[in-house]
């Protein structure tokens, strides 16, 4: 099976950066659309394109096999504060892009979340129908049902918990928030540094999820892509943990000591100004047999990161 032809949308964010180095990694000819020229430094070829226009959009995609579309309006406040520009910049960019791929015969593997759903399941599978609890989850639930309904080719891949490093840019997103991403990383500068790192316990949070490092989801993407499955798949590491036994489990992987952490609630300012899931847990395991692979544990997804921090360079499971 030769390689395919992929545009990546959101290429220059934290998840969509590392889901082009992985794609090229595995020899898949990767361009990133772009609104802006992210300048010479940036690692993959670009294009520059008018997200606000299905036919400039159409022009980029003419020779892609497939889009895996991961760009957003990333500003959880931004999307409460203006919300029709959170919608344009969600379901109507969403629209955009699958138009633009079924003028051109590409495929779309849009990336969603976890968060489409209520939070009061565990391990909840593909099949199960997303209830979501806050603006975020219905502008990402909504933009499901555009590729789902109105793509001639495609799929949805849920992530939640990601874990990893920002492939263009030296710091962030390194800090805990009431989301359950960018958790260890934050944890383990602490520790390594000698600093007390507070992990956030609360009823009111996203508190339990099945974490998954973000090289995984490009590996998992470029299968998809290359199999042509179509519906939903949940890109979920292969254990559900709490933030207390996932700040455990990275103390012993990375070697740091667990007796700088702390527990209790977050302060107020972190607070979002909406409802938050408590536990996101997805079950991967279906999606994974179609994929000719499996979840991994906990312990596998954090070894890899720590090899990913210490290389300094993504590093797949599948």
């Amino acid at each position: 099976m030769s390689p395919s032809r992929v545009a990546v949308t959101g290429g220059t964010g934290f998840v969509g950066g590392t889901v082009a180095s992985v794609l090229a990694a595995k020899g898949h000819d990767v361009v990133c659309l772009v609104r802006r020229d992210p300048g010479p430094a940036f690692p993959w070829a670009t294009r520059l394109v008018d997200t606000g226009d299905a036919s400039s959009i159409a022009a980029a995609l003419e020779d892609r096999d497939a889009v895996a579309h991961l760009a957003i309006l990333n500003d959880f406040h931004g999307i409460y504060a203006d919300r029709r520009a959170g919608w344009d910049g969600f379901v109507g960019l969403t629209r955009r892009v699958v138009d633009a791929a079924n003028t051109t015969g590409t495929r779309v593997g849009y990336v969603s979340t976890d968060w489409v759903f209520d939070g009061t399941g565990h391990l909840v599978t593909e099949d199960e129908p997303p209830n979501p609890v806050n603006y975020y989850g219905v502008l990402k639930a909504a933009s499901e049902l555009v590729v789902l309904e109105r793509a001639r080719s495609g799929f949805v891949a849920r992530v939640g918990g990601v874990q990893g490093l920002h492939q263009t840019q030296d710091t962030g997103p390194r800090s805990q928030d009431v989301g359950f991403g960018y958790f260890v990383l934050a944890l383990v500068d602490a520790l390594r540094a000698g600093e007390r790192f507070i992990v956030w316990e609360d009823p009111a949070i996203n508190a339990v999820a099945t974490p998954v490092v973000s090289p995984e989801i490009g590996a998992l993407l470029g299968r998809a892509v290359d199999r042509g499955v179509d519906g939903v798949l949940h890109f979920a590491g292969g254990t559900a943990v709490t933030r207390r036994e996932l700040a455990h489990a990275a103390c012993a992987v990375f070697g740091v000591d667990p007796d700088l952490l702390d527990f209790r609630p977050p302060p107020d300012e972190a607070r979002l100004p909406a409802p938050v899931p408590y536990d996101t847990s997805m079950s991967g395991e279906a999606t994974m047999a179609r994929l000719g692979t499996r979840t991994h544990s906990i312990t596998e997804q954090l070894e890899v990161l720590r090899r990913e921090l210490d290389e300094g360079a993504p590093v797949p499971l599948s």
